[in-house]
């Protein structure tokens, strides 16, 4: 049974494909012209997926046609390129142009995960008995359309990456903010440090208050909760054992594309039938 349904994976990898083209089978420039023969793209992609998807480590995914060296070498190239961010922010204009992005209302909210095997984005979790746990913080839009994920460790407040947060969602979008936006905060927000930065956005503000009870259901920020769920169906991000930071959020940024995608898929069933 495949990790991914071909619906989902087809699309995520076309884009891929543009923008990572397959190399020769064997290495033109080699002296001898036999060397190391070249694994197929899409076999090491499909390799990752499983990895993303079910959180297994690299050796227990390796099979005979695909060794976890491999899968290893290849996530360090495909990470350091900045393949995810880019394969996400055409998910997002994709979704941008068949549903339309609703960015007159945004969200952003931190969400904690394990990362037992330590690395770059593993800190002491204050909920989880300072076990090693990873942070991101998400901004998304008025439906729960992720537009930027930052990965931070966990012990890290989710008031002082409000202002990164913001800035990875506008680098992934492919045009300006509207002239009117709210930023709907939970209470962990409620600062004059946030309250600071909203009105240097030009945001308005619509944070809960400290003290007074707030239901998750209370105002437009539900939704950035629905997102961390959809996040957490896969194992890699649910818990995280690479030490990398930049495949940490290679791995962030293509969960967020398939999601993207997904919505994509079933929004667009009843408006273009």
């Amino acid at each position: 049974m495949p990790a991914l349904s071909s619906s989902l994976l087809e699309p995520v990898f076309v884009q891929f494909a543009e923008l990572w083209p397959e190399r020769p089978e064997f290495d033109p420039t080699h002296p001898l012209g036999c060397h190391r023969r070249h694994i197929p793209n899409r076999v090491v992609f499909e390799h990752v997926i499983a990895a993303l998807v079910h959180g297994s480590g690299y050796e227990v995914i390796a099979t005979a046609g695909c060794s976890d060296r491999t899968i290893r070498r290849r996530l360090h190239l495909w990470a350091a390129a900045g393949l995810g961010e880019q394969i996400h922010a055409l998910a997002l204009d994709a979704y941008d142009r068949m549903i339309g992005l609703d960015l007159a209302d945004v969200s952003a909210d931190g969400a904690i995960t394990k990362a037992p095997c330590g690395g770059d984005r593993a800190g002491r979790s204050p909920v989880d008995r300072g076990k090693g746990s990873m942070k991101r913080s998400t901004g998304v839009d008025g439906y729960g359309i992720p537009l930027g994920i930052v990965s931070a460790t966990a012990n890290r407040h989710d008031a002082p990456l409000l202002r990164d947060t913001f800035e990875a969602c506008s680098s992934q979008l492919r045009h300006c903010w509207p002239e009117q936006i709210t930023a709907h905060l939970d209470r962990g927000y409620d600062s004059k440090r946030s309250r600071d930065l909203l009105n240097e956005l030009g945001f308005n503000a619509d944070i809960a208050r400290k003290g007074m009870p707030a239901p998750i259901q209370a105002g437009k920020r539900w939704v950035v909760e629905r997102t961390n769920a959809w996040m957490n169906d896969f194992g890699k991000i649910r818990r995280c054992t690479d030490h990398n930071a930049k495949i940490i959020d290679f791995y962030l940024y293509l969960a967020a594309a398939i999601v993207t995608i997904r919505q994509l898929i079933q929004r667009a069933r009843t408006l273009y039938r």
